[in-house]
């Protein structure tokens, strides 16, 4: 698995939020090799997104899309960033669910 981390400042949490919900997250179920996808509101107009996938190309892509989708969809929101981080998920555990 691969990883992309992005940190953003934001004048407003709850509607890059909704934004990345309504938008941006089916862009990332059609990408292939896609496992994952979260957003952390740390407060204080501090966000990251956590992009998880099976290689590194597909990591990439992510981060592609998310820029360009950012600059057409979210520039108004942004006031820093975004950071990225990138690279090799070398530890990786996920609780099961109950059936």
């Amino acid at each position: 698995m691969y990883t992309a981390i992005r940190t953003y400042t934001t004048s407003d949490s709850a509607e890059l939020a909704k934004r990345v919900q309504e938008e941006f997250l089916p862009m990332m179920r059609e990408l292939p090799g896609f496992v994952g996808y979260y957003v952390v509101d740390a407060g204080d107009g501090r966000i990251a997104s956590i992009t998880v996938c099976d290689d590194q190309a597909a990591v990439e892509e992510s981060t592609r899309r998310a820029s360009d989708w950012v600059q057409k969809r979210l520039a108004s929101l942004i006031t820093a960033g975004p950071d990225v981080l990138m690279g090799n998920t070398t530890v990786s555990e996920t609780a099961a669910i109950p059936a």
